[in-house]
């Protein structure tokens, strides 16, 4: 058994400041693959009361405003402060071009991807929990602007199948009580989402007016367990949003996450972990391992029904197209919007 009896999965909203840092880089991203789906892109974003800093590499030809998208986004997700704006960006480096030219990898590193069929998204069930009340909390916040802010955590304790713990953390206005907080948490966010008969933690600390970027820093990709699988399984170490297909970091996640998926819709697993391992500048992975539920090995499986070559990789999973910004909030997987999401017949 691959995910353990007793575990802990969390969730964010769009306006934590690391989501921020998220959707910024990925609405870049999208701005760019609209006007050219050949760029090249790799953007981080640090922010850090009321200063946005805006870096990377991109060879496009798309014109952008990179303080422009900024700006809307950071709006959009409902912060209405200024933020003072640095920008430097900067040409991919010629040494990393020619190894993706010649159609290898952008870079070495290890990608991991995981089924189970534990839930219909066939995602660990408190990720999935996380994600729905993470998301539950934005819808609500927006109903109710005079009462909540849009920073906020969410987080799932399961207990031999059994939710045991649900703790919200919400960003709230200065007049909200701690008693009216809890009572429209619970009964428009938790109760809709999970039900009730377990324990419930609501901003244990008693207070959360100040957020975003005005309380703390965000960066992009700081919330990989949270993009993933909630931390049950390994992560390679290499976040997604800012980052065009052609960074394995990013489509090579995906692609295990398809594999893994397709594992378990086709009953060749319950649950199902793929790793996958790459050089710079090379086509054919170094490593492809896959095991299911019991470790029985499924790697030959896997190499004889699936193609891991970068660019086999992006032209499956159509990874040139600008749908990115929508990954940066509530999870990679377990959401059918999604190409890797994909079943098919094996």
């Amino acid at each position: 058994m691959i995910i353990p009896r007793n575990y802990t999965s969390e969730s964010v909203t769009s306006g934590h400041p690391d989501k921020v840092c998220d959707q910024i880089s990925d609405q870049i991203l999208d701005q760019c693959l609209k006007q050219d789906s050949e760029s090249r892109v790799a953007m981080e974003v640090f922010g850090s009361h009321n200063f946005l800093a805006i870096g990377g590499e991109v060879t496009t030809k798309a014109k952008v405003d990179y303080k422009k998208e900024a700006e809307e986004i950071y709006k959009l997700i409902g912060y209405q402060d200024k933020l003072e704006i640095t920008v430097n960006v900067l040409e991919q480096s010629n040494d990393i071009a020619l190894g993706v030219d010649s159609g290898g990898a952008g870079d070495q590193g290890i990608m991991y991807g995981f089924a189970t069929d534990e839930t219909k998204e066939f995602m660990p069930r408190a990720s999935i929990l996380a994600h729905q009340l993470a998301s539950q909390l934005e819808k609500t916040r927006r109903e109710n602007p005079l009462v909540l802010g849009p920073d906020g955590k969410t987080q799932v304790t399961i207990q031999d199948n059994q939710i045991k713990t649900v703790l919200i953390s919400s960003q709230h206005k200065e007049n909200v009580s701690q008693e009216e907080l809890e009572e429209m948490i619970i009964k428009k966010v938790i109760e809709p989402i999970a039900g009730n008969g377990f324990n419930v933690l609501i901003n244990p600390t008693g207070r959360f007016i100040v957020g975003g970027f005005t309380a703390d820093t965000g960066l992009t990709g700081r919330k990989i367990m949270v993009d993933t699988y909630g931390g049950i399984i390994p992560h390679g170490g290499g976040c997604f949003s800012g980052k065009d297909a052609t960074k394995v970091d990013r489509s090579a996640a995906y692609m295990c996450r398809f594999v893994a998926k397709n594992i378990v819709a086709n009953n060749y697993a319950k649950q199902c972990l793929v790793s996958v391992a790459y050089a710079i500048g090379k086509e054919e992975p170094l490593m492809i391992e896959a095991f299911d539920e019991k470790n029985q090995s499924l790697t030959e499986l896997v190499k004889e029904k699936f193609d891991f070559r970068p660019r086999a990789i992006i032209e499956r999973l159509n990874l040139k197209k600008p749908i990115y910004f929508k990954t940066a909030s509530y999870g990679h997987f377990g959401r059918e919007e999604f190409p890797w999401e994909e079943i098919v017949d094996l």
